[in-house]
């Protein structure tokens, strides 16, 4: 039995050593690394600065920054791993670990379709930073396009994170694409009312309106004649974002009623007419 003490104590004790020896490598190690990953900001914002001098997209110049920040980070880990562990191979770590390639693709097969659909989305630029996106029953700003997933932040100030493979294999409307968006709202009104002179109130209220663009210019089209009111369309284009669309939206149908109202036209509603039949009882 002191035997077997006295060689776990021989061990331990050779443990200890080998780990003190280790300190000073490993704390270069450290020190190499951090370097590094101070000079990778360094080169994220180098390569942002060449590619607004060269007029790229700022998804362009998002994904070669983070290109050039991640490259430095991977070339500083080996550094410090090579100095930290003088026998290091990757492929040996990749041996030790006991996983083979199919293996990692089939484990890592959800992150890498999200890295790659993120990638593809930062170069073929369908949407970028700050535009106002609907996916499915989400809708809001884009505020980051991330390895994984692009974050969106609602209207009501909630974060929504979505898989970059959704988005990419999906249809995602880009509220924000243009410079100006189309809004329409059905007004109805009386039989014996002036349509004509409807549809030009309508005109004149959504040409005073703040906001509503000149051109294209707004305008009203018959659409429909219901069972209880003659229905136009009036239409008008806004600056895109939500915001205003449904600042001046409020603002045109407001003023739109009050004016009809004003001048005497009548706003129907639906009337069902419901006849009670009452069945005698021999």
């Amino acid at each position: 039995m002191p035997e077997i003490f006295d060689r776990a104590l021989v061990l331990i004790e050779n443990s200890i050593a080998e780990l003190l020896a280790s300190l000073p490598s490993v704390a270069f190690a450290l020190i190499v690394f951090y370097i590094f990953y101070r000079a990778s900001k360094w080169a994220r914002r180098l390569a942002k600065g060449v590619m607004e001098r060269t007029n790229r997209t700022d998804n362009v110049q998002l994904i070669i920054s983070r290109f050039a920040a991640w490259g430095v980070i991977l070339l500083g880990f080996l550094f410090a791993v090579t100095i930290a562990l003088p026998g290091f191979d990757a492929s040996q770590l990749v041996s030790i670990l006991g996983i083979s390639s199919v293996a990692i693709g089939f484990a890592f097969n959800d992150i890498l379709q999200n890295f790659l659909a993120g990638i593809l989305i930062l170069l073929t630029d369908p949407f970028k930073i700050g535009d106002q996106i609907v996916y499915e029953n989400y809708e809001g700003t884009v505020e980051d396009i991330q390895i994984r997933a692009t974050v969106v932040r609602t209207y009501d100030n909630r974060q929504i994170v979505i898989p970059n493979g959704e988005l990419f294999t999906n249809s995602v409307t880009v509220n924000t694409a243009y410079k100006m968006r189309r809004s329409q709202y059905d007004v109805g009104i009386g039989y014996s009312d002036d349509i004509a002179a409807a549809q030009q109130l309508c005109l004149d209220v959504m040409r005073e309106i703040d906001g509503v663009l000149d051109y294209p210019a707004p305008d009203t089209i018959m659409t429909e004649m219901g069972d209880s009111a003659v229905v136009f369309r009036v239409r008008w284009w806004t600056d895109p974002r939500q915001a205003n669309v449904l600042r001046i939206q409020d603002q045109v149908l407001r003023t739109i009623k009050n004016r009809l109202t004003e001048n005497g036209f009548d706003i129907p509603f639906p009337i069902r007419t419901v006849y009670m039949h009452q069945q005698e009882v021999a």
